[in-house]
């Protein structure tokens, strides 16, 4: 799939829990809070400190950034997944 089609999705599907699967295989759950022309930002499913960088949500408070060219697939959770 093309960047603008998950550019597109994501925008779709701000505010809502996610799973995106990166074409390295990594798997990223979270609530979209912020997409870009060349990100999307995850705020992590279950709180906790972020993603190893102390206290807060990463750069901006916007989240975990993904390259929206290495999204293999998204698909959108059920809220009562977590």
């Amino acid at each position: 799939m093309s960047v603008q089609y998950y550019h597109g999705l994501c925008r779709r599907y701000m505010g809502r829990p996610v799973e995106i699967r990166t074409r390295d295989g990594r798997v990223h759950r979270g609530i979209i809070t912020h997409v870009d022309n060349h990100r999307v930002y995850l705020r992590p499913l279950g709180g906790g400190r972020g993603y190893g960088w102390g206290w807060g949500w990463g750069w901006g408070g916007f989240g975990l950034g993904i390259a929206l060219g290495a999204i293999g697939t998204l698909a959108v959770l059920p809220w009562f997944f977590w």
